[in-house]
């Protein structure tokens, strides 16, 4: 047989072996649908799961600190906000300021008739500090230890102006007032050690003893009762030579008039010495003290993001990590057909496996923390949803940031080269 009859003699093995040949220069790489993705990426995550977790630490303590910062100014706001409701914002107080020559001023003695008179006043009533009156559990307790306590006379209907609440037993009436009975705020029961009023529970009061007849709950619009020890006007006149000058006229206006009405008390209460007048109100301390709990909030939402970040520079530090150390795998991926792009996919969705690991984490544990927090307070739990959707975005964004470099680094890996890699 010559040459030409053997280059011509083909067998059916060889044919089968140019087929497959053929049909591999045809083949091309199977596409990884998202399933695929998902189970690849989490490659790593299932290997190292102590690394994992670890990782996802860092990225859970910045979104727990983000949401429960964020839940709890929330539930305190609305807590304010449910009070303000409550109480109302047309509450305006009238206090004596100072004299020209820098003594304290007084209130007539006719103040609060002048102001009942304002017409768009619905409710008015007062407080008159009684001098010299210092409050004692016992008789036994030195001059000096007075504890901050302030003794009142107050009308019967100061309560309903201000919104006060009795915590326990009742609250003075025309018939009580003209006896020596008291009332204490809520800091003054706690500082004289009183928890429950009754008709055996006495104080002394200046130089007459005084049976405790109710104890108030705290005043949000009326701290100064807090600390006061209240009884009826003729009691105070007659028990404590109180000299009739209130020292506190409370009003409540209609809500569209609050403007006006405090405009003209000042001039109503003292009309012959109106700058000596101070007028307030009260629900803007509130308010006040609302705007500064979104400033706090504003400052740690800013730690929280420093949290977060810092988060995100650990996970790009382990995925570089796990680059390096995989190299084989990923050399012995691309020798059997896988893209570059599918080495960036598979890389990338482990560092978004990763940092959503931690968001939800940290989503979870921010809103525990919120929850037990406000139910400490006695608040309504409130956690805004974009809090929670922003903080696992927020995840996302820095998975993805702090995965593309590692997942870029992983895909220009040449085969020889990976699995050259001892």
């Amino acid at each position: 047989m010559n040459h030409d009859s053997v280059h011509h003699l083909r067998t059916p093995a060889d044919e089968t072996y140019g087929r497959r040949a053929q049909g591999a220069r045809e083949l091309k790489p199977a596409a990884l649908g998202l399933r695929d993705v998902v189970r690849v990426g989490a490659v790593g995550l299932r290997t190292r799961p102590t690394r994992a977790l670890l990782s996802a630490l860092g990225i859970a303590i910045g979104i727990a600190a983000m949401v429960a910062v964020v839940g709890i100014s929330s539930s305190s706001r609305a807590q304010l906000d449910g009070q303000l409701d409550a109480l109302g914002t047309n509450l305006l107080t009238v206090t004596p300021g100072t004299r020209l020559t820098g003594g304290d001023a007084q209130l007539p003695l006719t103040a609060e008739e002048m102001v009942a008179r304002i017409a768009p006043v619905r409710a008015e009533s007062a407080i008159g500090k009684v001098d010299d009156a210092s409050v004692y559990r016992t008789n036994k307790i030195p001059d000096v230890q007075t504890n901050g306590i302030i003794a009142y006379a107050a009308r019967p209907n100061l309560l309903d102006t201000i919104g006060a609440t009795v915590r326990s037993g009742k609250w003075l009436d025309t018939a009580t007032g003209n006896f020596p009975a008291t009332v204490l705020g809520a800091a003054a029961a706690d500082r004289l050690g009183i928890t429950k009023a009754g008709p055996d529970v006495q104080v002394l009061i200046g130089n007459t003893w005084f049976t405790v007849l109710g104890i108030l709950e705290p005043a949000a619009l009326a701290p100064e009762l807090d600390s006061a020890a209240l009884m009826g006007w003729p009691a105070a006149s007659g028990k404590l030579s109180f000299d009739g000058h209130p020292t506190t006229i409370y009003t409540r206006s209609d809500d569209t008039q609050v403007a006006a009405v405090r405009s003209v008390l000042g001039a109503t209460a003292n009309p012959e010495a109106p700058n000596e007048v101070e007028v307030s109100r009260p629900s803007d301390a509130l308010a006040a003290k609302q705007a500064a709990g979104q400033a706090f909030t504003g400052l740690l939402l800013g730690l929280g993001a420093v949290a977060l970040l810092v988060g995100g520079v650990g996970v790009a530090n382990i995925m570089v990590i796990s680059v390096l150390e995989r190299r084989a795998e990923i050399g012995l991926r691309r020798s059997l057909g896988a893209t570059r792009a599918q080495i960036r996919t598979q890389f990338l969705t482990e560092s978004l496996l990763l940092s959503a690991l931690g968001g939800l984490g940290g989503a979870l544990l921010g809103s525990a923390v919120t929850a037990a927090y406000a139910s400490y307070q006695n608040w309504l739990t409130v956690i805004p949803v974009w809090a929670l959707a922003g903080g696992v975005l927020a995840t996302l964004v820095i998975g993805a940031l702090a995965g593309l470099y590692p997942a870029v680094r992983a895909s220009r890996l040449s085969p020889t080269e990976a699995l050259a890699t001892p």
